[in-house]
């Protein structure tokens, strides 16, 4: 496992200093000056956000674990919290036995609780949830929201709004396994039809219902990037 940690001066990883997600807003500038993104396969990299509790109904534990199995046979690395409990260690200790890579982030003052995954890929240990929640999309190409509580609705809403702004336009799926995520849905749809959310920006999402949906989605939604894929500049 590579362990590394928040340095005094914030640095973290050279993907801080100069990373995908830093430097997207010039990509979505050319795609809007009309030329086209390059096209893009199935994500090499996924950032998983999803629960911490382990008190949640069988279906939930299963289909993590079926998620972090399949991930790690296509040879996708996993981008998640850094947690060995609930969801999140689920994906992770199935993303690593099929012979996957798995990358955490995890805030120091939750490592130190002892929830952290010691036999990671890869375990980085920030100083704030801000640079963790940064550090996971700097990682990542493409974001799934699996069932969880309030931090899982935090990661959502952050990374639907970063997309929303401009700031990235990969894709971002809800995994609505069992309905789990029906209320937040109609919630988003009817801030829409309320006025407070823009059309456009209701669609900003996927949503797959089961697990076996989640790669050919992610990969239809690479290959039909548009500039429509993203909300329109704010100028």
């Amino acid at each position: 496992m590579r362990l590394l940690t928040q340095a005094k001066d914030g640095t973290i990883h050279p993907t801080l200093r100069q990373s995908p997600f830093t430097s997207h807003c010039c990509k979505l500038a050319e795609t809007r000056s009309g030329h086209k993104l390059k096209s893009m396969t199935t994500p090499s990299s996924v950032c998983v956000y999803c629960g911490s509790s382990a008190n949640v109904a069988p279906a939930y534990r299963s289909a993590a674990a079926a998620l972090g199995r399949k991930l790690g046979e296509a040879g996708v690395t996993v981008v998640y919290g850094g947690g060995r409990v609930g969801l999140m260690g689920l994906v992770a200790d199935a993303a690593l036995a099929a012979g996957g890579k798995v990358v955490g982030v995890i805030p120091r003052h939750i490592a130190e609780m002892e929830v952290a995954h010691r036999t990671l890929t890869e375990l980085i240990v920030v100083d704030s949830m801000h640079v963790r929640k940064r550090l996971m999309a700097d990682r990542s190409e493409a974001f799934l929201i699996l069932p969880g509580g309030l931090g899982t609705l935090d990661e959502a809403f952050e990374i639907l709004t970063w997309k929303q702004l401009g700031l990235h336009d990969r894709p971002v799926v809800i995994v609505n396994l069992d309905g789990y995520w029906d209320p937040l849905i109609a919630l988003i749809r009817h801030a829409a039809r309320e006025g407070f959310v823009r059309p456009e920006h209701a669609r900003l999402f996927l949503e797959v219902k089961a697990i076996g949906e989640i790669l050919p989605a992610l990969a239809l939604a690479a290959s039909n990037q548009t500039a429509t894929s993203a909300a329109p500049a704010l100028d």
